[in-house]
Formats: C-alpha cells, sequence, structure tokens
C-alpha cells in the first residue's frame, strides 16, 4: 500500500496499533470514521480503505440485541455480548424488548435475544408485546433475519426457560434462520452466558469480517441503565439493619416483615418501583441438619469457585439449599445409585413433581447414600440473590431503603420449612445486623413523568410494596393527579399492611380512592378484581383522563385475574368486543400506561 499521501508511514501506523489498548483501538477506529464523515467542506481524511475492504464494509451486517429481563440479568448478559461485538468493530444495537418497535423485525439481518421468563412460561412484561406481534396471525415472514436466543430461568419451575423456547420456534416458523442453538441457562449462568457469547461472536465472525467501522455511543440506545452505583450484584454494600419490624397481627397465620436498611455513605440512589438484590445466608439449623442427614462434620474442606473453603462455610454462604430441582435428584439418583430415584429419574413429570414438593433436606433424609463433602457441593447451585420491590420513596426516607417480606413457612412430614432468603430476613438478623445489598433498576415500572396524571394502583399482599413507594414519591413531589388505591389480604384484622398510613393519605387527599378486599372475613370469598368489576364505571372514566394502571403481585393468579377484569369493564363500559379489549390494554402497555411488577 502507497504511503505518499499519509502525514505517517506504515511503520509509524504499525507502533500506534502495537500500543494501543482494544478499547483505545476502538475508540481511533469510530473517531477516524466521523471525521471521514465531515461535511465536504472540510478537509477528509485520505481514504486508506482498501477494495477488499470497502467490499467487507459494504456486505457488514448490523445485529440487534434485544433483552428481556425481569431481574435484570437478561440485560446485564446484552450488555456484555454488545460490548464484546463492538470490539469485533461490528455495527450493533441493544435496545430493552419494551422499547423496540415490533414492525422492524422484518428488516433486520441479524437479532439476538436475551429473554428470562416469568409466572407460568410467560416473557418478561416489556417482551409482551413482541410476543404478541410474533405470534399474531398476521406475523410476517422473516426468511432474510438470521437470529439467535438465549434464555435464563431457574430449573426449579416446570416451565424452565419456557420464554426463550416460544420466541425460538417461532421466529424459525416465521422461516427466520437459526444463527445458532438456543441455550438455556440456570439461576448460575455465568459460565454458560460466558461460553455462550463466545459462541456468538465465532459466529459473528464466520458471517463477516470486521469492518473498519466502529459503533459509537450514539449508536447506542440511550435507554439501557447502566447502574453508575460503585455497588452492584456483584459488588454489594454492606448496610445496617434499621427497623426489622413483623407488621402482621399475632393472630394472622402470615408473617410479614417491615425492613429498612441503612444507606449512609453509600451514594446509592433509587427509584420507585425499583428492586433491591439481597444476598442472604443459610441458617444454621438446616445446615446441620443436612451434615447430620449425610454424616459429615462441615469441616471438610471442598473445592468452590477456585478456592478451598469448609463444606459448613459453602453449606451456608454459597450454595442454594431451599429450593430442589430435576437436575439436582437426577445427579444424587447417580450419585448414590438409589434405585427408585434411578426409576424416577426418566419420568420428567415425576421429576418436575417431586422437585415441587419434596425439599432438598427431606430428600436427602428420605433417600439416604453416602456422598463425599466435595459430592454433595456439587450437587448444588450457587447461591444467587433475592429481589424484593422497594416499599420506599428516597425524597421522603432519604439514606434508608424499605422493604416488605413475607415469610415463606409451610409444613412438610410434620417439620416447618422456610425460604431461604425470607428466613434470612425476619429471623436470622437483628438491629445493626448487616446485609449485603444492591440496586436493580426497573424502568418498566415506573410513574408518569406528568404529575397530574392520575394512576390506579392494584395489588394483594406484599405486592403493596411498590405502592407504599409510589404514594410517598406523589407525596413528595405535592403531585395534583389523583391515586386509587386497589388491595387484598385474607383478613382486615390481621393482613391490613400499612393501614395506618393509607388511613392517613385518604385524611390529607392524597389517596383519592382506596377499596379493600378481604378474602376470608366472609362466606364468598371477594378479591381486587371483584372490587375492579364493582369500580368498572369509575375505572373507564379515570382511563379516559389519561390514568395509568399499575398491578404488583402474584404472576399465576391475581395479575391474570386483574387482566381479565380490566378486559371486562372495558367490554362492559366502552362496549368493546373482547379482541377490542385486549388491543385496547395492548395499546396501554405500548404507551406505559399498563405496567405489571408481578411474580
Amino acid at each position: 500500500m502507497s504511503t505518499q499521501h499519509f502525514p505517517f508511514n506504515c511503520d509509524e501506523l504499525k507502533k500506534i496499533i502495537e500500543k494501543s489498548s482494544d478499547k483505545q483501538l476502538a475508540w481511533l477506529s469510530g473517531y477516524l470514521w466521523g471525521l471521514a464523515e465531515k461535511s465536504s467542506n472540510e478537509q477528509a481524511l485520505p481514504n486508506i480503505t482498501t477494495t477488499t475492504d470497502v467490499t467487507q464494509a459494504e456486505q457488514a451486517k448490523k445485529v440487534t440485541i434485544l433483552s428481556a429481563s425481569q431481574t435484570g440479568n437478561a440485560r446485564r448478559v446484552a450488555n456484555e455480548l454488545t460490548q464484546d461485538i463492538e470490539r469485533l468493530g461490528i455495527e450493533v444495537t441493544h435496545l430493552p424488548a419494551g422499547e423496540y418497535k415490533a414492525k422492524k423485525l422484518s428488516q433486520e439481518e441479524i437479532l439476538i435475544l436475551i429473554t428470562s421468563t416469568q409466572g407460568e412460561g410467560e416473557p418478561p412484561e416489556e417482551a409482551l408485546p413482541l410476543y404478541k406481534y410474533l405470534f399474531a396471525a398476521k406475523a410476517p415472514k422473516l426468511a432474510n433475519l438470521q437470529f439467535a436466543v438465549m434464555g435464563l430461568g431457574d430449573s426449579s419451575y416446570p416451565k424452565f426457560c419456557q420464554a426463550a423456547k416460544d420466541f425460538d420456534q417461532r421466529l424459525a416458523e416465521l422461516d427466520a434462520q437459526r444463527m445458532l442453538l438456543r441455550v438455556d441457562a440456570d439461576t448460575d449462568f455465568q459460565t454458560v452466558s460466558t461460553n455462550w457469547r463466545q459462541a456468538v461472536i465465532d459466529k459473528l465472525s464466520s458471517l463477516q469480517q470486521s469492518t473498519s467501522k466502529s459503533l459509537t455511543e450514539n449508536n447506542t440506545s440511550s435507554s439501557v441503565v447502566v447502574n453508575s452505583s460503585l455497588y452492584h450484584r456483584d459488588n454489594p454494600f454492606i448496610a445496617p439493619v434499621n427497623v426489622n419490624q413483623k407488621i402482621t397481627s399475632r393472630d394472622s397465620d402470615r408473617d410479614i416483615r417491615h425492613i429498612e436498611f441503612d444507606l449512609t455513605g453509600s451514594d446509592i440512589n433509587y427509584q420507585p418501583g425499583d428492586a433491591l438484590g439481597v444476598w442472604y445466608q443459610n441458617s444454621d439449623e438446616l445446615v446441620d441438619e443436612i451434615l447430620n442427614i449425610t454424616q459429615l462434620t462441615g469441616d471438610e474442606l471442598v473445592e468452590h469457585n477456585g478456592q478451598q473453603i469448609t463444606l459448613k462455610t459453602a453449606l451456608i454462604e454459597h450454595v442454594e439449599l431451599t429450593q430442589n430441582t430435576p437436575v439436582i435428584i437426577e445427579k444424587y439418583a447417580q450419585a448414590i445409585q438409589n434405585p427408585e430415584l434411578l426409576t424416577l429419574s426418566k419420568d420428567r413429570e415425576a421429576l418436575i413433581e417431586m422437585s415441587q414438593t419434596l425439599p432438598l433436606v427431606d430428600m436427602l433424609n428420605r433417600y439416604r447414600g453416602n456422598l463425599t463433602a466435595q459430592t454433595l457441593i456439587g450437587l448444588l447451585r450457587p447461591l444467587t440473590p433475592r429481589f424484593y420491590s422497594i416499599a420506599s420513596a428516597q425524597d421522603e426516607v432519604g439514606d434508608e431503603v424499605h422493604l416488605t417480606v413475607n415469610v415463606v413457612r409451610y409444613q412438610i412430614e410434620d417439620k416447618t420449612r422456610t425460604g431461604g432468603a425470607s428466613n434470612f430476613l425476619a429471623n436470622q438478623i437483628a438491629d445493626q445486623d448487616q446485609v449485603k445489598i444492591f440496586v436493580e433498576h426497573n424502568d418498566n415500572f415506573r410513574l408518569p413523568n406528568d404529575t397530574n396524571t392520575p394512576i390506579i394502583m392494584i395489588a394483594a399482599g406484599t405486592g403493596i410494596a411498590p405502592f407504599r413507594a409510589f404514594l410517598q414519591q406523589r407525596s413528595a413531589q405535592c403531585a395534583t393527579g389523583k391515586n386509587w388505591l386497589f388491595f387484598g389480604n385474607p383478613h382486615f384484622i390481621s393482613d391490613f399492611l400499612y393501614q395506618v398510613e393509607w388511613q392517613n393519605y385518604v385524611k390529607e387527599g392524597l389517596l383519592t380512592n382506596i377499596d379493600l378486599a378481604w378474602s376470608r372475613d366472609q362466606a364468598e370469598k371477594i378479591y381486587v378484581q371483584d372490587k375492579l368489576i364493582a369500580q368498572g364505571r369509575e375505572i373507564w372514566q379515570w382511563l379516559q383522563q389519561g390514568a395509568y394502571i399499575y398491578v404488583c403481585g402474584d404472576a399465576k393468579r391475581m395479575a391474570k385475574a386483574v387482566d381479565l377484569a380490566l378486559q371486562q369493564i372495558l367490554m362492559t363500559q366502552a362496549q368493546y368486543n373482547q379482541e377490542q379489549a385486549i388491543n385496547y390494554l395492548d395499546e396501554l402497555r405500548s404507551q406505559k400506561r399498563y405496567q405489571r411488577d408481578v411474580y
């Protein structure tokens, strides 16, 4: 290549390249491209791209990455993959699925989808419009599209990574070309994610040569928010506990806690609608029971993440003990060669049934066998944080963050079993104890920007948490928009969470309407969806005034029942047929006026 037109020779250029890091080269590539694109009245840089390079650049395909996340994991994987692809010099755009216009699919060349699953195999809230578009009868053929799908899920649930499976199958049915086989990752997804990202990079490299055009910051959607805090999942803040108070009465069959953490000195910021990740520890009692069953002392050394630690430390701090899975049962059957478990392992439905009804400790007790300490650890999944909707607004509480936690408690073979994180928060920590926490942002559950906008909040049980944050925020902002709360729980006397606060908001005029559903206080059970239907006329009026609807609670039953109730209201009040009612709610979703935080 001739150098007569260059302000430096090839040797100088080579030295610059050799001394530059990958990030510096990527920046330089983008910078030079930007200069080359300047208007013709400015001096342009000489064209140093060969004919072959130009051909490659013209042929290079753009990559679109969509993430659909419940707890932020899919978004994190997508961010990492975006950076990987940028380093190749391939043009890539990452968007949350909720901000993607599905009609653009027919224009895409390469689509990479990373999605979690919620409820009974449904896609996350932000992916619902895309899901409905793809599964509609009029969905277009996508013969020019290449795609890859990664699913994130929890194998303790029967419909593991079902949303990813659905997307993968449907894209293929629409004639899109599968670039890579779908990958489904369990809660310990990091290794799977790393290997899959490398497979994507290898495939992209084989499909197209890297171009000199690097994606600049302006090509990436500003809506993809990266937590700017120093503290995150892998570097949590160690927060003192200020308050740990039971807020159900002594007569209630539920133990629900109000917990406050001190954020002083952390510079952590959060918004109403965000979640708090909590790293918990397994209880000494549960660990001791497992050690007793397996006849291990806990002092044995085991290898975990490349380190030698004691078995007891591993069981308390590093592995999941309260959720059984089909994979664990299969591995345990092989480890102890139990004939009954080996036979059961051949029946997928039986495996799922056992994993949901027989906790790990009870399985170890019922089917005893000889295990080494390392084999025991090898059976188990890494401990992962639990996420709780934040129950406070920072504008109101300052350097604090509040949670509303339902303690999971149930009976198995005359023994009381509890959830890992909820038991930790309720019974293993006291005032001023310290807990590892971090904020997980959720831009799919946000108050309207206009404080004059009316809002309708629908909750059951601890689903009340984000609405406590919402009203604290509306109060701090002196918002003039109307606020309507629908709340349901079993009993008025024992289960009216934050009763005094709601009553004060009513007196102050902040809470315009409140409708309460107590399912066990009368012979006929009454739920929030019944209250919605009873108030259908006024709800329709609020919707015509631009009201936003928010739902927080159980995805399997409550959220579905609420959605059906809203459809019924629209069919009755607006004279819609069911298809029109569903389309209306979908339009509300697209306008961010129908938001759900369900689990």
